[in-house]
């Protein structure tokens, strides 16, 4: 970069960050640390470095750009900038040669697909742990944009349970063009301690730690707090497969989610791959599903268009209950199979389930008011297609008893066997 830190009153973790020449920086940063001041002026060194250089800002929403850098960007842009495009979020600004320019652009993570064929100099993802289907859009989409102009990567967040953003952070550990930064909100020298020492009473330790000094745990309120990396994830594959399904949770802004599970002799649930995609008609994730050759498929029953499709294909669709009480009954269902250690993960084919597993929240608890039983409906597509599946294949199993009792003992003398 063309640019001394030192000269736009960065305080000590800006500069830091704006001095390394890492390719790819991941700021995990406390509120109010001061990760914005650091993104605009990151983007406009960026520009002004050479001619028809183009930098793209995203944030988890449209919106969100909007409301979090484009003022602070237009401010910054003011002495240099050619054409302010405030309905695209674009700037056009001079760089420091004669007659040249270049390109500022900001976008929402949530049409990101935009972005794919582009070439692009520098990316800065605000806000990254907040972001669906991280890891796919990352390699496929925004990754090739970076080829040909051998551009960099700027990642800033506040972590979000133990998601993607906890991964990405841990990556320098594997490749060296990948380096990690942490820095609490206390690292601001221009916050009032004893404002942020206020903010400490006022929040719960654990809501502290993540938003504050930008601690990695699990999330406050976690709905899945049984599921552990530990116990559930595993590279292997499952044996004696008595059954192969699959939930389908319908989307198309929303990620289209497709979780294949495998049943076996002991009854417990294997979740070997998952489907995970944006922008993809019923049509789209009929004919996948269709592909995938499972023994039956269990839709969600809300999409009844979606799920014609699905017979039209010719695939095994099992009806799914939907009513009062089916969300929490679900939640409970899974929750005691994580106890019982019966469902499996394998790791590396299924990234957004884990990252849901570990974001999926009730709401924070207001006072004077009862606390809900319904969790908040976001980060849930690969949940939901999960719950379809098992909870529905789980019930007529239950109904026969002798069969239940039968595969009890099979499952017991398993583990007698494991634990010799």
């Amino acid at each position: 970069m063309k640019y001394q830190a030192e000269k736009i009153l960065f305080h000590e973790g800006q500069k830091q960050v704006a001095r390394d020449r890492h390719r790819f920086r991941i700021v995990n940063c406390g509120r109010r640390w001061g990760k914005t001041t650091l993104a605009v002026w990151e983007m406009l060194a960026k520009a002004v470095a050479k001619d028809n250089n183009r930098v793209v800002y995203l944030a988890p929403t449209y919106q969100q750009a909007r409301d979090i850098a484009w003022t602070a960007l237009l401010k910054a842009c003011r002495p240099i900038l050619i054409k302010a495009n405030e309905s695209r979020l674009e700037l056009i600004v001079r760089t420091q040669f004669q007659g040249g320019r270049s390109l500022i652009a900001l976008h929402g993570w949530e049409s990101v697909e935009s972005l794919r064929g582009t070439g692009n100099h520098l990316l800065v993802l605000d806000e990254v742990a907040m972001y669906r289907n991280f890891w796919s859009n990352w390699h496929e989409v925004l990754r090739p944009t970076l080829i040909d102009t051998k551009g960099d990567g700027l990642f800033l967040s506040t972590p979000k349970g133990f998601n993607h953003f906890y991964d990405l952070f841990n990556l320098e550990a594997k490749d060296s063009d990948y380096k990690s930064f942490h820095f609490t909100t206390y690292d601001n020298p221009y916050l009032a301690r004893e404002e942020i020492e206020k903010t400490k009473l006022e929040l719960t330790e654990d809501r502290f730690a993540q938003e504050n000094l930008a601690d990695f745990r699990k999330t406050e309120g976690l709905v899945y707090k049984e599921f552990n990396r530990e116990r559930h994830l595993t590279n292997d594959e499952p044996e004696n497969t008595v059954e192969y399904f699959a939930g389908v949770d319908f989307g198309f802004r929303h990620p289209a989610a497709v979780i294949h599970i495998k049943r076996d002799r002991e009854d417990n649930y294997w979740v070997t791959d998952e489907w995970y995609k944006t922008r993809h008609t019923e049509l789209q994730v009929a004919e996948y599903v269709a592909s995938c050759k499972f023994n039956r498929v269990y839709p969600d029953p809300e999409n009844q268009s979606a799920i014609q499709v699905l017979n039209d294909k010719g695939v095994s669709v099992v009806e799914v209950k939907k009513g009062k009480g089916s969300v929490e009954s679900g939640i409970s269902l899974i929750k005691e199979l994580f106890k019982q250690n019966r469902i499996k993960i394998i790791q590396k084919n299924c990234p957004n389930l884990i990252a849901e597993l570990e974001i999926y929240s009730y709401p924070e608890k207001k006072p004077d008011h009862a606390e809900s039983d319904l969790p908040i409906k976001e980060f849930d597509d690969a949940l939901d297609a999960l719950r379809y599946a098992i909870k529905t294949n789980y019930e007529p199993m239950a109904d026969n008893v002798e069969e239940l009792r039968e595969r009890a003992l099979v499952r017991q003398r398993s583990l007698i066997s494991q634990n010799r």
